[in-house]
């Protein structure tokens, strides 16, 4: 992705949601365990992304000595709800899988934190950055006059 020169800022219409998920590997040498999880987040990624009426916006990943982590952007809250509860769709079936071959072992740990953003309640800078986390779900714009700091950021409507 191309560096974008300057200060910018990020603009979404709305409320929207910000869900972490993530897992981190306990016990490395159980890779028949854990690799098998690190592979369902791919395809629930592809899923979302071809039907964008689930509501899902964009996501970016994150790793760490032994974590894994998606920072997901969501439209609704019920939109994620709905999906992740869809007998139809890749993450119901692939959390049941977990919970009947992993969960017990321990090898695996996993989590999400789920945040609801009203509009307007919110704030971002980028300076010198590709366009990234919520300027990729939303709209990327020069942090300018009115968007110059993050008071007047957050003041703005």
């Amino acid at each position: 992705m191309a560096v974008q020169t300057g200060r910018y800022t990020a603009q979404i219409e709305g409320d929207f949601v910000v869900f972490l998920i993530g897992m981190r590997i306990n016990s490395l040498w159980a890779v028949h365990k854990w690799m098998p999880v690190t592979q369902t987040m791919p395809r629930m990624l592809k899923e979302l992304y071809r039907q964008p009426e689930l509501g899902f916006l964009r996501h970016e990943i994150f790793l760490g000595w032994r974590m894994l982590m998606t920072v997901q952007y969501w439209r609704t809250f019920d939109q994620l709800h709905a999906y992740a509860h869809a007998r139809d769709h890749e993450h119901l079936p692939a959390w049941a899988e977990f919970n009947r071959r992993v969960v017990k072992s321990g090898a695996v740990g996993v989590f999400h934190e789920t945040y609801l953003v009203k509009a307007g309640q919110y704030e971002a800078i980028y300076s010198d950055m590709p366009r990234f986390g919520l300027a990729s779900a939303g709209q990327h714009v020069p942090a300018i006059g009115r968007l110059n700091t993050a008071r007047e950021r957050l003041q703005s409507d």
